[in-house]
């Protein structure tokens, strides 16, 4: 019966661990140097001083931030998929 109760134990400590790494996996890929990389990935022209500021700001999180990053980046005349996606990926945890 104790081994029983010792085998749940440790499967339920994996089974969270595992959990825990698959829930901060894509807040670790998500931070104003991904939102940079792919803003400029995708428009090589983009004023790089521009996408690092709207990257910065979008970073804060929440819809206004998004709206101003994605504004700063509209207005250097980024398409709008590509500012859009980019000021997605901009906030930290």
């Amino acid at each position: 019966m104790k081994l029983a109760r010792r085998v749940a134990a440790a499967g339920c400590t994996l089974a969270l661990a595992l959990g825990g790494v698959i829930a901060l996996a894509p807040a670790a890929s998500a931070t104003p140097h991904a939102c940079f990389s792919y803003v400029l990935d995708n428009k090589p022209d983009a004023d790089k001083l521009l996408v690092q500021d709207a990257c910065e700001v979008g970073a804060a999180g929440g819809e206004e931030a998004f709206r101003a990053c994605y504004r700063i980046l509209r207005d250097d005349y980024v398409p709008a998929v590509i500012a859009a996606n980019g000021c997605r990926q901009a906030p930290q945890e």
